[in-house]
């Protein structure tokens, strides 16, 4: 079975181009599903029938996991038995009619423009680090980048003179997202007067670098955003994901095209996009709610 994983991994890598976290997650999910199989049931991967991946889901449920992280155990699952049947190691998908239990799709949180500009607000700009954090929550806000885009971005990626940022998404896909004037400003702040100071190595293109010199994580980047957003008393409502979805809630109320914001996100369906369509709805309707007198 390790054999199988191994190969699966490094079919997933290369053909299919998925992310670093996605390979990490496919991974997890799929030794989890191989223990299962081989420590609870003693079935060989090759005598795999669709009840026994309905009882792993089934499993699953009863542990408590929530339908979010089923669906993803299973989305692993059915890639790893179609690259398995691909490769003619076994000769039927158990997956094949398998569908993964309904979600609930839940409202991302978002924050009012005037709490964004608070929290935007909250770095010291009279040092290297604070202009650095500035810089980095005006992007975000400005482009609604996943974390780990805006963490992965290069010198070479910016054209301020454009007002534009490149940036590869999930699946390696590329897209050039606007940067706004104010953007632009801090951005370019942060490479005239802050970066040189952050910086050990010359060479290193990495555009937002630590204290030590090298590129910031995901988890750096959400010890930073954790710590303004508990100077503005919202340590409950911001995520790392809590500026994208204000970036395009708030496009969609000022009258942007969905189709627009979704190329924007990144998204693949627009299907994906269109939760933050409901979004607006809501706060119009808690809106007349409030405002209006006979409501």
């Amino acid at each position: 079975m390790q054999d199988y994983l191994e190969a699966f991994n490094n079919y997933i890598a290369v053909e299919r181009g998925l992310a670093p976290n996605t390979l990490e997650s496919y991974g997890r999910d799929l030794r989890q599903y191989l223990d299962y199989l081989s420590e609870k049931k003693g079935i060989a991967l090759k005598e795999t029938t669709q009840a026994t991946v309905g009882g792993y889901l089934l499993y699953l449920q009863a542990k408590g996991r929530a339908a979010s992280t089923i669906s993803r155990s299973l989305a692993a699952i059915k890639a790893f038995y179609h690259f398995l049947v691909r490769e003619q190691i076994i000769q039927r998908d158990p997956t094949i009619n398998l569908d993964a239990p309904k979600q609930e799709k839940k409202l991302p949180r978002v924050l009012s423009v005037e709490k964004v500009v608070e929290l935007l607000e909250q770095p010291d700009l009279k040092t290297p680090a604070g202009i650095r954090d500035r810089s980095m929550l005006e992007v975000l806000y400005a482009t609604g980048l996943r974390v780990t885009e805006l963490v992965s971005l290069k010198i070479s990626d910016v054209n301020l003179e454009e007002g534009y940022i490149r940036c590869v998404g999930k699946g390696s896909k590329e897209r050039i997202v606007p940067l706004g004037t104010v953007a632009v400003k801090y951005l370019r702040f942060y490479l005239e007067h802050a970066r040189k100071f952050l910086a050990s190595d010359p060479a290193e293109d990495t555009l937002f670098l630590n204290h030590h010199g090298h590129g910031l994580t995901r988890q750096g980047f959400w010890k930073i955003i954790k710590k303004y957003a508990e100077m503005i008393g919202a340590e409950d409502l911001i995520t790392p994901h809590t500026l994208r979805h204000s970036f395009a809630t708030h496009l969609l109320e000022n009258g942007a095209d969905l189709r627009a914001v979704q190329e924007m996100l990144g998204h693949a369906d627009i299907s994906t996009t269109q939760i933050y369509t409901h979004l607006t709805k809501n706060r119009l309707k808690n809106v007349y709610e409030k405002a209006h007198p006979r409501a």
